[in-house]
Order: C-alpha cells, then structure tokens, then sequence
C-alpha cells in the first residue's frame, strides 16, 4: 500500500515537473518571440505587421520565394514610409532618411550580410563594414574609373568598349541564331568589357563575343538558378550552409545522395572566380620577372600602385580579391540594363522611343564615329535623349533593386523614431522608383520624365538611386555607362529591333540576390532569355 501511494505520489510529481517546464518554456517563448519585440522593443513603435516582427523567418520566407523586394514594397504601400520587417529590422523609404543612412559621412555601415561576396578568403571593397576601411581601399581604385579617364581615348577603357562594341555588331551578323536571344550575348560583351578592363587582354581579359566557347561558359556561374537557393541558405542557415560544403567522404557522399545541397558542387561563382583567381596568379608570375611598364589595366595599376609604398599596402590575395569582385559585379548588371532598355524599345507600344533615339542616334556627325563607323564612347555620353532611355531603364527596371543593409554601432534618429544600436535598417531603388507622387504612372516606361516633359525633374534626380549614394556609390558608374551609351548608339544607327512572336506578352527575368525581377505589369516571365528581332536599317549618316 505505502509503495503503491508512493509511485502514485512520484508520478505526480513528475507530470507537475513536466508541466512547470513547459509552462515556463511557452512563457519564454510568449515573452521573448511576441511580448518582447512588440512592448518592450524600441522598435514596437514603428508601424509593421506583427508577425515580420515577431520573427525573421517571415522575411525569410519571401527570401526563399524571391519575393523579399516585392513584399517590403507592399508593406510600405500599407504602413508608410517607415515599416518595421523583422525583430531588429527596419524599411525606410523617404529622402530624409537616404540622406541620414547613405549620406557621406553618417556613420552607418554594412552589415555582416555583404560577407557571402568576400573572395579567397579576403575582404574588397564591396565586402569592408567600416568607411575608414572602405575610403582607403577606394581611394587606391577611383581614378582608374573617374569619368575623364574612362572616356580618354589614350586610357584602356574607351578603346576596349569600342572594340568590343564593333565584335557585337560582327556578332549580329555572324551568329544570327544566337545573337537573336540577347541575354547571354549581352552577357558575353559585359564580360569581355570588365575583363579586359580588369586584367588586360594578356592576363585574364575574354573573347566570348568573338566565339571562344571557354569563355561563353563562365557565364554559366551567373544563369543557374539554384545559385539563388544557395544564396538563400549561405545567408539564412549560414553555419548549416557551411558544415553541407564541408562535408568529405562518405559524409559527403550521403549529404549529396540525400540532395541536402542547395547547389551541386561546385558551388555558385566558381568558374568566375577560378579564371579571376588564374588571372592574377599570371600576372603575378610575370610581374615578379618584369614589371609592367604601362599602367592600362587595373590589375596593373593596383600592382604598381602597391609597390610604389604609397597608401594601403594589399598582399596578392588582397589584390586578387579585389579584382574578382569587380569582375563578378561588372558582369550582370550592366548586361541585364542593356537586355531591358533593348527590350522595352522593342515592344510594340513603345516604338515612338525607339524612333526617337534613332533620329536623336542618326545625327551624330562621321568626325564623332571611328573608323567601323560606329560612333565614340565620348560622342554618345553627350546624347540627351539615350540617357533619358537608360535612366528610365534603370528606375523600372534597376540591376539591383534590392534592400541596401546597414547598421549603427550607435542608437540613431531617423524620421522622428529610435533606432538602437545594432538595428538593420535598410532602403531599396525599386520602392523609391516607384513612388507615384514623384513619377506619375510609375509602372510605365516613359523616357520622356528625364527630359522634363512629365514630373518635376529636379525632383526625380534626388529619388533616382540606381547607383547607391554618398560614399557607398557605385564605383563602376561611368564604366557601365560608357558600355550601354556606346553599345545602345551603334545598335541603333544601324538596326531595328522588335520583339519576336514567342516574346510579346512575355518579359525577360533577372535574378538578384535570392530573387527575381521583371515586368510586373506583364502576365508572363522567362527567366534569363530575351528573344529580340534585329532588322538593317539604311544608313543615315551625317557627314
């Protein structure tokens, strides 16, 4: 009897164990995941749905559908200009604060997001948290890609671009199968363009326009779509991401058999930055023997610049990361702004566009035009009307639209909240492009707002953020400029273009990141093909 009382009195004492820790467990959870960020956090101000502020996985969640950008901006269609997404993540979308986070000199810097684009195991440009950091490496790199200089016939910029500029028109002729599905041809020219740039024709520059097969397969890094899965999991699941790459032997072979990979190995990137790597080591090896007496490429300058004692002293690895990063970020961007603007002048209903460039491209004189009669990289920086198109391009359809992350070390005022110390807060081209009140009809492709003929154009100029700002700014900027003026001029001085049948009603789509960009206004998408027809024109040269 006294045994029996004594399991029962045990038995019960174990359920009231068992019950106690799990009330307490819940009342963790409640109060750490829902009254916490909520009631307690600074941050249960801000307006926002309760549940992205309750837990980063909702976020997450859009991440993985490739619908982050999207969901942000229709957030901030509901609550406003300042919107709360995550427990310790915040969405602004007004000039007051682009100005406080990206404005020269706030303070605010990147976040460990940027990490995943660190090549070699070394920190670049892109990748450096801190602005003291970042302005001195930058200072190492801004002459080479001032605008003076990538527009001087006597540096390797301008003369590489109309090289390569005249090879795409070769191409058009040459290969009318493939130039006719332009996102990998375009690809091709961004290539040879940033290569060339980088590493110079003897070390590391690219011949895909021209056919080399090796070359047209780098892009390859860049087409494969579970690229963005792996993105996904190398910024969501970080530390499981890297124990599933890490993994050898038998381990490796049942995380493969199990599919447990994101992306098959190799991993995303690893053509681009195996040739960038062989680029460098090349370089190396042959500067050891003789220095390079000319200062063209910018794998030149940087050596020479590093040995000369002045500024930042950089390692080889240092140097090589460098370069890879510019090589990957030269690539898609300037290639995917091409495929749209050549697109949106193709379609149908925006052919009185097309038509205008044309006549605006037509008149540019034969002393502006080398000797393939293509017009010069200086000639076509001066056309207003193609920059109103590639600025249009840019608003609707930016290479990177995302959210830019930063964070500081500080607590911070921004737009009359509190933001601790630690907080991401972010902003992104896409919803600042598409504010109705400053680009009426935001949706439609119209060229004619940066000409002054729809809108207030000094204040579209402060809401146009397609290449960041303040210290963060692209570097790259009259770079890519250069090749889409010059590229987009010869083009149309000598062709048409219109969509082919299996194209209308359908937009071309880019990756960024862990998502997909395109059309919105458009039923269908087809990712990474743009099928476009290009009809000769009778020259109309002006002498």
């Amino acid at each position: 009897m006294a045994d029996s009382l004594t399991n029962r009195g045990t038995a019960l004492l174990s359920n009231n164990i068992v019950v106690i820790a799990g009330a307490t467990f819940l009342a963790y959870i409640l109060y750490h995941f829902i009254y916490q960020p909520l009631y307690t956090s600074p941050l249960g101000q801000i307006p926002g749905s309760k549940l992205f502020s309750t837990t980063k996985w909702r976020l997450a969640l859009a991440d993985y559908q490739g619908i982050r950008t999207q969901t942000i901006h229709s957030l901030h269609r509901q609550y406003g200009t300042v919107v709360r997404i995550g427990p310790n993540e915040v969405s602004f979308s007004s000039l007051s604060a682009l100005k406080t986070i990206y404005g020269a000199g706030s303070g605010f810097e990147r976040t460990v997001f940027y990490r995943m684009f660190d090549a070699y195991g070394r920190q670049n440009l892109f990748t450096f948290a801190g602005t003291k950091q970042h302005a001195e490496r930058k200072k190492l790199l801004a002459h080479a890609y001032s605008k003076s200089v990538i527009l001087s016939p006597n540096a390797i910029a301008r003369p590489l671009i109309e090289k390569n500029v005249s090879s795409y028109l070769e191409l058009l002729e040459r290969e009318k199968d493939v130039a006719e599905e332009i996102f990998q041809s375009l690809h091709w020219f961004s290539l040879d363009s940033i290569t060339g740039f980088l590493y110079g024709d003897n070390y590391g520059g690219t011949h895909a326009v021209a056919g080399n097969r090796e070359h047209r397969q780098l892009i390859g890094d860049i087409i494969d779509p579970s690229r963005r899965k792996l993105s996904w999991y190398a910024t969501h699941l970080k530390r499981y991401t890297k124990w599933l790459y890490t993994r050898t032997g038998m381990m490796e072979k049942l995380v493969t058999s199990m599919g447990l990979l994101p992306m098959e190995k190799p991993a995303t990137y690893t053509g681009i930055r195996a040739h960038a790597l062989q680029s460098w080591t090349a370089f190396e090896a042959a500067a050891v023997e003789s220095p390079p007496s000319q200062e063209y490429a910018i794998i030149e300058k940087l050596w020479k610049q590093n040995k000369s004692g002045k500024g930042t002293r950089l390692d080889g690895l240092d140097m090589a990361s460098e370069l890879a990063d510019h090589f990957l970020a030269g690539i898609d961007t300037t290639s995917d702004t091409l495929m749209f603007t050549i697109w949106a002048l193709s379609r149908e209903e925006n052919r009185a566009y097309q038509d205008k460039l044309i006549d605006e491209v037509d008149k540019i004189l034969d002393i502006d035009c080398n000797d393939d009669g293509n017009p010069t990289a200086e000639a076509v920086d001066k056309l207003p009307y193609l920059d109103a198109v590639i600025k249009e391009t840019l608003r609707l359809y930016a290479p990177l639209p995302a959210s830019e992350p930063r964070s500081l070390p500080i607590d911070a005022a921004i737009d009359g909240y509190l933001i601790p110390a630690g907080t991401v807060v972010s902003m992104s081209p896409y919803t600042l492009h598409r504010n109705p009140e400053v680009f009426p009809e935001p949706l439609k492709f119209k060229p004619e707002r940066w000409i002054g003929e729809c809108g207030d154009l000094a204040e579209m100029k402060k809401w146009f953020w397609a290449f960041s700002s303040g210290g963060r700014m692209c570097i790259g900027l009259h770079l890519a400029m250069a090749e889409m003026t010059t590229l987009l001029a010869a083009i149309y001085r000598r062709y048409s273009t219109s969509e082919y049948k299996r194209q209308r009603g359908t937009g071309p789509v880019i990756t960024s990141r862990f998502e997909v960009f395109y059309d919105e206004t458009l039923p269908k998408a087809e990712e990474h093909e743009c099928f476009i027809n290009f009809e000769k024109r009778h020259s109309t040269k002006t002498t």
